[in-house]
């Protein structure tokens, strides 16, 4: 992404948002996601489940374009191809994607890798493997990933704090209603889809999504995180 105006290290996890075109009641990625930036996303993932690969690639390059000059990061789900050849600022894969571990030795030191973590060996396991934070789901069960039938809830979130250093992101059903009370439990931020992506005005939703995020962390002090 040409000059970067921040390290991995130092992302703003607050408000994640991830793409999800069915959603997005007719409006093309690149449109949420200008809106929701301007509400207050602090970071995007691009999820094209059904994409061809040179359909993934050619919106990769669009977003990529407008984020680089937003200075928001920019996270592929899944697709290390694809966050190579877009120069993307990292990658996020499930379980039952690339390893973390060898998605680092493809990408390199400075990219971002995420990881998804439904307990805390699955979340203990990729940090050691070099994960630069987790992606816990689902918070809640969703409708967007109909195959989790079990949920983390707000009560375990204080167990994967204790264990990991690293910065928990949320997902699963996070909007304006919960998302804070799940900030205060332990998580650094909340990853978002139909709570953006599906509403009439993404800007208004993620800015009352945000707010209740920073809310909670006015409230919370957090103990320092070694990076390494």
């Amino acid at each position: 992404m040409g000059d970067r105006v921040f390290s991995k290290t130092t992302v703003d996890y607050s408000l994640y948002l991830v793409t999800d075109r069915d959603l997005s009641l007719g409006r093309s990625n690149l449109e949420v996601i200008e809106a929701a930036v301007a509400g207050g996303v602090t970071v995007v993932q691009l999820r094209e489940k059904y994409a061809t690969t040179k359909e993934f690639y050619e919106e990769g390059l669009r977003i990529r374009d407008f984020l680089q000059s937003k200075h928001i990061p920019l996270i592929i789900n899944d697709r290390i191809d694809i966050a190579l050849a877009v120069d993307a600022d990292g990658v996020h894969v499930g379980q039952d994607d690339m390893p973390v571990d060898v998605a680092r030795s493809i990408l390199g030191p400075d990219k971002i890798i995420g990881a998804s973590a439904f307990n805390v060996d699955e979340a203990t396991t990729a940090e050691a493997m070099g994960a630069d934070y987790l992606g816990l789901s689902p918070i809640f069960v969703t409708a967007t990933k109909p195959e989790l039938v079990e949920q983390i809830g707000i009560e375990r979130i204080s167990s994967f704090r204790e264990s990991l250093r690293i910065p928990l992101v949320g997902i699963g059903s996070m909007n304006r209603s919960n998302v804070y009370e799940a900030v205060m439990a332990g998580l650094d931020g909340v990853a978002v889809v139909s709570a953006i992506c599906a509403q009439e005005d993404p800007r208004a939703a993620a800015q009352a999504i945000r707010a209740e995020v920073m809310k909670a962390k006015s409230k919370t002090t957090k103990p320092q995180r070694d990076p390494t």
